[in-house]
């Protein structure tokens, strides 16, 4: 084995989680090693869904224009019982908070093969397949790892991050522990091919039957899945059987005469967490650092916010804009994220899996009553603002909002808003920049590669003005009495302002929260 290989960053695993995890680590030229055990993707889908927030990171990551190719809008999701009546129905908004559709079905071997191709094509990353790590130590400098093979290699980085998945190698190797919620559900899991040209509706179904819990969804443009539960008294090997499929198929009205089975496959559905997601210069994401059943369909979602978060604050660590203790606020926000979504996850399913048919009788009637009420209203959102962590108290509330994105125009350029200010920090104000902050504070901002940003509304003229053309922007600031707010790179808010004093005080604050002091009192 000749000497190790260098990087800043060396990425165990490449999943979605990891490849999008590379790839905004990658935007601002950091030397990335992506070590996958396996020696080529896998071939069939897995997730089947995310949500807008997820598409937003997506196109980030610079693979937006290929997202049409292997997704579409999710539509309709309804909840039916045994007998067809409907318990829940949501019609998912097409453009959403963050510009996209709220959820996308999607073709999930066509989404990795797109941000693959991205990853491997940047320069600075290393994509690496069929080296499975085996050892890993660290000290307080640096991360090295080795991987197994005929041709074994040592990688020698700053940081490790590790998205490899459920069964991880790195999690493993750094014994961390974690909450286990005692979660098990098996679900065989068919994607298939239908050849009778028949249209499906609902686009999403969940039926709730006390007999079969099953579901039936896209998976992405001229693909389906189909999922069936296991109930209690069935036994797990005949269950995962290709009989065992088109029996269940069946209800469906699926043959082999007008329909392929591609894959069929038993999982197990858990609930778990690691208690800490970084352990010195090694930190976790993705299905590594936590699993959910997937009633909520946050699962890959999860792991993408995971990268979102992660990548930015490690580039401004490698970099020396922040210190190593942003880090630790990784876990923090992402933790308590995913315990939400866990939870919410969890007791879809104790509704969906009831297989006692007193209780499902009693949860129908209610769900029924219910959904008459509840019709036309958005569904419960599965992500929550942030409490804690790189964010800012103060008196505009907007300290840890999910950022919207709509449309808006400058100096001729139309379009999302990432797409015409571009990504990173953001600092939006109603006022001239230059009279808002003094020019030390407009200096540092600009140091962190932050655009700052005057918001005027549609058919301003004056030059560098950001039209808000979807009266997204305006509203936002004006509902929570605010003249600026910190947009951060993964498009939470770090804060607001109602005031140049303020305004101040809200640039100290982050970069206090990075590791650096005051610029001058307030």
């Amino acid at each position: 084995m000749s000497g190790p290989l260098q990087a800043d960053v060396v990425v165990v695993g490449f999943g979605p989680v990891g490849q999008v995890a590379t790839l905004l680590l990658a935007r601002p030229g950091r030397r990335i090693v992506v070590l996958e055990r396996w020696p080529r993707p896998y071939p069939m889908p897995r997730a089947v869904s995310f949500d807008g927030e997820s598409g937003r990171i997506l196109a980030a990551t610079g693979i937006g224009d290929r997202l049409a190719e292997v997704t579409e809008p999710s539509r309709d999701y309804v909840w039916q019982n045994g007998a067809g009546t409907v318990l829940f129905e949501v019609d998912v908004s097409d453009r959403g908070r963050s510009g996209h559709p709220d959820s996308s079905a999607v073709y999930q071997p066509g989404l990795e093969s797109a941000l693959a191709e991205r990853a491997e094509s940047s320069p600075g990353v290393t994509v690496l397949r069929g080296h499975e790590v085996v050892a890993l130590d660290q000290d307080a400098d640096r991360v090295r790892v080795v991987t197994a093979g005929p041709d074994p290699l040592e990688v020698e980085a700053s940081w490790l991050v590790g998205c490899d998945g459920a069964n991880s190698t790195v999690r493993a190797a750094l014994d961390l522990p974690v909450t286990d919620f005692g979660y098990f559900d098996d679900w065989l899991t068919c994607d298939v091919t239908v050849h009778d040209g028949r249209v499906l509706e609902p686009n999403n179904l969940q039926v709730c039957d006390p007999a079969r819990p099953r579901t039936a969804v896209s998976a992405g443009p001229g693909h389906r899945r189909w999922e069936f539960m296991r109930l209690p008294d069935e036994d797990p090997a005949d269950f995962g059987t290709a009989d065992s499929a088109w029996r269940l198929l069946g209800l469906f009205g699926l043959d082999p005469g007008n329909a392929t089975l591609d894959r069929h496959a038993v999982y197990t559905f858990q609930a778990r967490f690691a208690n800490d997601w970084r352990s010195g210069r090694v930190l976790l994401a993705g299905d590594a650092a936590h699993l959910m059943p997937p009633f909520a369909g946050q699962g890959m979602c999860s792991g993408l916010r995971d990268a979102a978060n992660l990548a930015w604050k490690l580039d401004l660590v490698l970099r020396g804009a922040a210190a190593d203790s942003l880090l630790d606020s990784y876990t923090v926000e992402r933790r308590a994220h995913v315990q939400h979504a866990i939870g919410m996850s969890m007791n879809l399913g104790r509704v969906i899996c009831q297989t006692d048919p007193k209780a499902a009788a009693d949860r129908d009637t209610a769900m029924a009553a219910a959904a008459a009420r509840r019709r036309g209203t958005p569904a419960e959102p599965a992500v929550t603002a942030l409490t804690r962590g790189v964010l800012r108290r103060d008196p505009t509330g907007l300290g840890g909002v999910l950022g919207p994105q709509g449309t808006v125009t400058r100096d001729g350029v139309t379009g999302l808003f990432d797409d015409v200010v571009g990504t990173g920090f953001v600092l939006l104000s109603t006022l001239p920049v230059e009279g808002l902050l003094d020019p030390a504070r407009r200096a540092r901002l600009a140091g962190l590669g932050a655009h700052l940003v005057q918001v005027a509304p549609a058919g301003s003229d004056a030059a560098g003005v950001l039209q808000d053309l979807d009266d997204v922007y305006l509203p936002l600031l004006a509902d929570a009495g605010a003249v600026a707010a910190l947009v951060r790179p993964d498009f939470y808010l770090f804060g607001g302002a109602s005031d140049t004093t303020g305004a101040r005080a809200l640039v100290d604050d982050l970069l206090i929260h990075l590791g650096s002091e005051r610029l001058s009192p307030v």
